[in-house]
């Protein structure tokens, strides 16, 4: 395995095994993982992240609500001041017969309520007769939720004809109003609440015992048409900016309303809360209200009282009441700015992560310190696009594309790329370290490839015990054999003496021609020992393997070892762009040295005086005192007893000796 390739961390991991990918493969795999991750969460969390695309998705309403005042509806609010003075609610039906009186006199056209009457009470003919004489709308509630016990209160009337009900919402409970008031049109309350309270689709009808019954805004529509009978059309949009479904009133040509697959309209929060003009049920029955204030309006009667729990969360303050989402509806609905889903929109949100993926893909193949750093930022800046896009296209032309899908997926491809680009980049690092470290020091490789080149001299004093080994006559034996057999026999050299080296705690330190230097660290007796018994090793298994035969006329291959302790310079040295690392000192030229003199005085193994002096229990025996080529003070050399003294005879070799001038037993 790769070093660095050990992770605990799965998603790193993972990375780390598409790093050994072709680059464009490996960013393929993590861009695919990230949409298997986009699909996965949503399906496993489907109300959080459902919540969550809502909640957000409102952001261009808010951050550019519509102020205009809204001249055409009013909303009449049975608030708390009301029931102060009026009394609790229910009121009597002459109060509300009163109320609609006064809402007449005033000229409002049209009195909507978002309140019901199911059972029949005193003072129901009065209250019928002043709805009667202006147009007004009732509601009734649908019961959409599902429950076990069956509630039919009062009764449904004023169904739409031309709507199919086998795909439409069913629902088999319901509370409607007495039938005294049957010849009053209707429309149904009956909204879907979110997980959070909120209240963001209304069903544009409800087919209750097979009959289709508009919601209160489009009820209201229908009964301002002044039409016979109530008849709609569902039409199938074609285009992919086009709704699921589109409404056509036929008694109001020009107008259509879109819907979803399930033949829901969404509620408008485009326009802020202080458009709606409010004014208080008891000042419109005390006559307090200046009546050109609601002269030729729609009149919306609702509960805004807290206590009457018609009160539910919007984008803006946080709870509104509901007669205020029935102005909503109606306002966008006349205005063409109902808010819809595309046809189109997954195919949309598709093209819009696969944007984001050519996006991160291209920055993912820049060079290494870009694409961390914009890898980063996309990971961050693309889910605040995805939202802005959303908001634009919600603002400018009422599409509810969606955000969190390809939000979801900018970040984690982001992130998951990310991995991949710190995996490969960590990959090839430990690549270039490994690389490295066949050429030099483990230490200094990771020095090298961890810090910035530079121009100055890096390099510090230490203590070391040397190693110098040479294969003798190799440049000979390598002139009369081909040059296949001369680097076979090499390589085997290094590879040997290394892993000998090692194993006794040793490093090498360079390769050179025939030759190699290795170090210990210290200059103690252990350093010394471990030496010695790596040059005894490398003696009888490098010998031993050398070629036995000669080619006629030259000398047999053989291997001297020269050892020293002393201080050395050791470091890097040379311009920025050409470096080279080095042992620097009197005690590297001393070993090179003394191996040298392993030929001379037919010696396998010589040590210098300094490494002698940690080895007084090997019984090292004295060689004479020398003056070494290139030096000016002679020094003492010192040869391991032999341990096998049929080494020789082994070989059918003898020594063979010179008689040098400056010796001296």
């Amino acid at each position: 395995m790769e070093p660095g390739a050990n992770n605990p961390s799965l998603p790193f991991s993972l990375a780390v095994l598409t790093s050994r990918l072709q680059p464009w493969q490996g960013r393929l795999v993590m861009l695919v993982l990230a949409g298997l991750i986009t699909l996965l969460l949503p399906a496993l969390l489907p109300n959080a992240f459902h919540t969550l695309e809502e909640q957000t998705g409102n952001l261009g309403w808010k951050l550019s609500p519509v102020t205009q005042t809204e001249e055409r509806f009013n909303i009449i609010a049975i608030d708390e001041k009301s029931l102060q003075e009026v009394g609790p609610w229910p009121w009597p039906r002459a109060t509300m017969a009163l109320l609609s009186t006064r809402l007449k006199e005033a000229g409002v056209q049209m009195q909507i309520y978002d309140v019901f009457f199911p059972e029949p009470r005193e003072g129901d003919a009065a209250f019928v007769a002043a709805l009667q004489q202006s147009k007004a709308v009732l509601s009734q509630v649908p019961g959409l939720q599902d429950s076990q016990e069956v509630i039919h209160s009062g009764q449904l009337d004023h169904p739409v004809t031309g709507l199919s009900c086998s795909s439409a919402v069913q629902a088999s409970n319901f509370v409607g109003n007495a039938q005294v008031f049957s010849n009053i049109a209707k429309g149904h309350t009956a909204p879907w609440v979110d997980s959070d309270g909120a209240v963001r689709k209304v069903p544009a009808y409800v087919c209750v015992g097979g009959q289709a019954y508009p919601a209160l805004a489009i009820g209201s529509l229908l009964e301002a048409t002044s039409a016979d009978r109530w008849q709609a059309t569902i039409r199938t949009g074609t285009t992919l900016l086009s709704p699921v479904q589109q409404l056509t009133l036929d008694s109001y040509p020009g107008l259509s309303i879109p819907l979803d697959a399930a033949g829901n309209l969404r509620v408008s929060f485009r326009n802020s809360p202080d458009v709606y003009q409010a004014f208080s049920a008891a000042d419109i029955l005390a006559g307090r209200i200046d009546r050109q204030a609601l002269e030729n309006t729609w009149a919306l009667v609702g509960h805004t009282a807290l206590g009457l729990s018609d009160i539910v969360p919007t984008p803006y303050s946080g709870a509104a009441p509901g007669v205020e989402l029935h102005a909503r509806i109606l306002g966008s609905i006349l205005d063409g700015n109902v808010p819809y889903t595309p046809r189109g929109a997954s195919l949309m949100l598709m093209l819009l992560s696969a944007a984001f993926a050519g996006l991160l893909l291209l920055l993912a193949s820049a060079r290494e310190k870009v694409a961390s750093y914009s890898l980063t930022v996309s990971a961050l800046l693309l889910p605040i696009a995805a939202l802005l896009i959303h908001a634009e296209l919600l603002t400018t032309f009422n599409l509810w594309l969606g955000w969190l899908s390809p939000s979801l997926f900018a970040f984690f491809a982001a992130s998951l790329l990310l991995l991949h680009e710190l995996a490969l980049v960590k990959l090839e690092r430990s690549r270039v370290l490994g690389n490295l470290s066949s050429y030099l020091p483990a230490e200094v490789a990771a020095e090298i490839a961890y810090a910035l080149p530079n121009s100055s001299i890096n390099a510090h004093r230490k203590n070391v015990t040397l190693l110098s080994a040479d294969l003798r006559n190799f440049s000979a034996y390598g002139e009369s054999r081909p040059p296949e057999e001369s680097a076979a026999l090499l390589h085997f050299f290094f590879v040997k003496t290394t892993e000998i080296i090692e194993k006794h705690h040793g490093r090498v330190h360079e390769f050179k021609g025939d030759s190699l230097l290795a170090k210990w660290d210290g200059s103690d007796a252990t350093a010394a020992t471990q030496a010695l018994q790596a040059a005894h090793e490398m003696q009888r298994i490098i010998v031993d393997a050398l070629p036995q035969h000669p080619p006629a006329g030259l000398e047999p291959l053989a291997l001297g070892i020269g050892i020293e302790q002393g201080p050395v310079l050791i470091g890097s040295i040379g311009p920025a762009h050409r470096r080279s690392h080095t042992l620097l000192g009197e005690t590297v030229t001393i070993t090179l040295r003394i191996q040298e003199m392993t030929a001379d005085l037919a010696q396998p193994i010589l040590v210098g005086e300094c490494a002698a002096r940690q080895l007084a229990e090997q019984g090292l025996i004295s060689q004479g005192s020398y003056l070494l080529n290139g030096l000016r003070n002679p020094h003492i050399l010192y040869a391991p007893p032999m341990r096998d003294p049929s080494q020789l005879s082994a070989r059918n070799e003898t020594p063979s000796l010179k008689l040098l001038r400056g010796g001296r037993s």
